[in-house]
């Protein structure tokens, strides 16, 4: 099925907005290949997740997400921009995508996905990351 110019504009763009997002470098230049939230360890390289040193498999999207808000903890983002930021593109009237694939990610690094540490519901508006200062609590 052919697509608009509008779809292809917007779908460029998102491209760009994740080549941003994804870089791989902390504030003074280095390289982050590896970022640890408590007993939660990110390898972007190897794209591997463990918890307590154990091993998980995540699917792509949900190893995208998991990534896209771990290295910008703290930061709030709408279903909307997940599905720009993640998929590529919009998903009109595709929220519930996200919503799937948040709980399908909580439910494989929570502890207890109703009580999330990690991955956290801004009520109304979408989810955020847990900063570091909030683990230490």
């Amino acid at each position: 099925k052919p697509f608009s110019i509008r779809e292809l504009v917007a779908w460029v763009k998102a491209i760009f907005r994740r080549m941003e997002v994804n870089k791989d470098k902390s504030e003074d230049g280095a390289d982050v290949n590896i970022l640890s939230f408590s007993d939660l360890t990110i390898d972007f390289e190897k794209r591997k997740v463990t918890i307590s040193g154990k091993s998980l498999e995540l699917t792509s999207k949900e190893f995208d997400l998991l990534a896209l808000f771990a290295r910008n903890p703290g930061r709030t983002y709408n279903r909307n921009e997940l599905l720009d930021l993640v998929w590529g593109y919009q998903f009109s009237g595709y929220d519930h995508t996200v919503n799937s694939h948040i709980n399908r990610l909580r439910a494989k690094i929570e502890s207890d996905p109703s009580k999330p540490t990690f991955i956290k519901t801004v009520w109304g508006y979408g989810y955020r990351f847990v900063e570091l200062e909030e683990l230490a609590e």
